[in-house]
């Protein structure tokens, strides 16, 4: 696609913020549901390889306060996409994605190392049947029922494939999530009506890789399986990014 001069003039002046190229007309927008013990710019690596295939990407900030809340959050910006949209969903992002992605712009679905519950189903049923994850020892409450990672945690269970600096960086910019959140159930299963993908982290230790493959079965979803640890979106980027791409051509 040719760029006028005037975006060319703008692109080069570093003028357009956040916006590597233009979006090529009629291909879908990427929104990105981030998890718990995170917020959107645990992304930027996919975002920005994204970008570079003239993608429009919003990544949402979840309150992370209620499954509820976050469903309305994550559908008010697929309504500001200007067409349909691939949905994409880490972690807790998952069950967000399987009731925002009901939204009629939505038209696939892509699970990374998420939950991806059916209709009726909350965190602690997907979970009741199975061990606790390692990194579960590394979660802590406030007086206030919020739930956060501990640095540690961060490093050995959540991300022990990244740097210890960046590690370090994503315990401090981590979003602590409510506790009742892991509760609450969705009313609807998008997965049953729009294509899915589904990334499996081999090494996670906050969402047990067996729970995700029988998950991924479930949804009958495509499913790619990367040696990573909770967040191969940090760790793998680039494999990340071409599952997403495999979405949005798909939806073309």
């Amino acid at each position: 696609m040719k760029r006028n001069s005037i975006a060319t003039a703008l692109l080069t002046l570093g003028l357009v913020a956040g916006i590597a190229g233009p979006a090529l007309a009629g291909q879908p927008s990427v929104v990105i549901a981030h998890g718990a013990f995170a917020d959107g710019s645990d992304w930027a690596k996919v975002i920005g390889l994204l970008q570079d295939e003239g993608v429009h990407v919003q990544a949402v900030q979840n309150p992370l306060e209620s499954l509820a809340g976050d469903v309305a959050v994550t559908t008010r910006a697929i309504d500001n996409q200007p067409g349909n949209v691939v949905l994409v969903g880490h972690s807790w992002g998952g069950m967000v994605i399987t009731e925002a992605g009901d939204h009629p712009k939505v038209t696939n679905l892509v699970y990374v190392s998420a939950f991806a519950p059916d209709s009726g189903q909350s965190v602690e049923d997907l979970t009741r049947d199975h061990p606790a994850p390692p990194g579960s020892a590394n979660i802590s409450g406030d007086s206030h029922g919020w739930l956060s990672l501990s640095p540690q945690g961060v490093a050995q269970d959540f991300a022990q494939d990244v740097p210890e600096a960046q590690a370090r960086v994503m315990a401090a910019t981590q979003g602590p999530i409510k506790a009742s959140a892991f509760g609450e159930t969705v009313s609807t299963a998008a997965w049953r009506n729009k294509p899915s993908w589904f990334i499996v982290s081999e090494e996670d230790r906050m969402i047990l890789p067996e729970l995700q493959q029988m998950m991924a079965r479930q949804i009958s979803a495509d499913i790619t399986l990367l040696p990573t640890s909770h967040v191969p979106q940090q760790s793998r980027p680039a494999d990340v990014a071409s599952v997403i791409m495999e979405a949005v051509e798909s939806a073309k």
